[in-house]
């Protein structure tokens, strides 16, 4: 009976010491979610030697299901902004299957490259960090919209403060994420007409602190990629807060993206640790209630170089294409 006692005891105590080295933690242990769905395409992309492929900042994907990246050349990113414009093409399409280039321009145009989204008539929609501007462009580059000052920040209607990123809605209107000064979420017209806006600095439900990402799910929900929240907020169309998903293990949530064809979110993160140590970023899978399903990267199951992917996109066929800003490369998981 006392060997018993003294063996429940030993337990206790062992419990409280384990307890104890657990709350020494710096950051808590997000549970792996164990992936052996996606494979490294290392082959891809394949792209000519004497294309400048800067930070990958923004991608997309038109209706052929080619890659659309929107990368800075040989500007890197400076506070504060420059004010000349890059020389070199920004704007590259990529072949899928070969990982080709099919076609390339932008020059001129851009001063700091940031988010990229396709709608489905393939216009081409970008923001400019240091423009402060939104563009559109059809498939072939033709300049069809252009939204705020240049080199103008300001937090009304017609200006924006270094917006991140857009989605656009099935019926052409479309929400802008105004992003690293103003902490907002604005939606437009397909004309461009000003129609609300929600969001304000904070961390509280429907409050953001770096909104840096956008998408839309095929019912019209917005997921917001809350960046230094280190979060997911999902909101209805007009702006009501839904639900949350609160990451535990990293610093920063960089973007989202929707896979209409399966019901999946997709979010991606970057950690590096007390600002020295690179960690990299892990991919999320989640139900569109923002329920995580599967993990990896950083944590696990994944062979590639260490990254920092700053935007992520689905093709129809369910392979991942991450932008990643610390190797200056896109990076193509394929579906098993």
């Amino acid at each position: 009976m006392k060997f018993k006692q003294n063996t429940v005891l030993f337990f206790l105590l062992a419990l409280v010491f384990l307890g104890c080295k657990d709350s020494e933690k710096n950051k808590p242990e997000q549970k792996t979610k164990k992936s052996d769905s996606y494979v490294l395409v290392r082959e891809w992309p394949n792209l000519p030697s004497d294309l400048i492929l800067g930070n990958p900042t923004g991608l997309g994907i038109n209706s052929d299901n080619n890659i659309v990246v929107f990368h800075r050349a040989s500007r890197v990113w400076q506070e504060p902004m420059p004010e000349d414009k890059i020389q070199e093409n920004t704007i590259t399409v990529i072949d899928k299957l070969t990982g080709k280039v099919l076609n390339s321009w932008g020059a001129n145009l851009f001063i700091m490259p940031h988010g990229l989204e396709i709608d489905k008539n393939n216009n081409i929609w970008v923001t400019d960090v240091a423009l402060h501007q939104i563009f559109k462009f059809s498939s072939d580059g033709t300049l069809l919209l252009t939204l705020g000052e240049a080199q103008v920040a300001g937090n009304d209607k017609e200006h924006f403060n270094l917006p991140t990123d857009v989605a656009v809605s099935a019926d052409g209107s479309f929400y802008v994420s105004d992003g690293y000064g103003n902490s907002r979420v604005i939606k437009f017209s397909k004309d461009g007409t000003y129609l609300f806006e929600w969001g304000k600095f904070g961390n509280k439900q429907g409050e953001f602190n770096i909104p840096h990402g956008i998408d839309l799910d095929k019912n019209g929900f917005v997921y917001v990629a809350d960046r230094e929240n280190n979060r997911i907020q999902k909101f209805d169309s007009k702006g009501k807060f839904i639900t949350l998903w609160q990451n535990q293990s990293t610093d920063q949530l960089y973007s989202v993206t929707i896979d209409n064809q399966k019901n999946h979110l997709f979010g991606i993160d970057y950690w590096i640790d007390n600002d020295t140590i690179v960690k990299g970023s892990d991919i999320f899978r989640f139900d569109l209630d923002v329920n995580l399903q599967m993990q990896f990267g950083r944590t696990g199951f994944y062979e590639g170089p260490i990254s920092r992917y700053h935007d992520i996109k689905i093709d129809d066929e369910g392979s991942i294409y991450v932008g990643d800003i610390l190797g200056n490369r896109v990076q193509k998981f394929k579906l098993k």
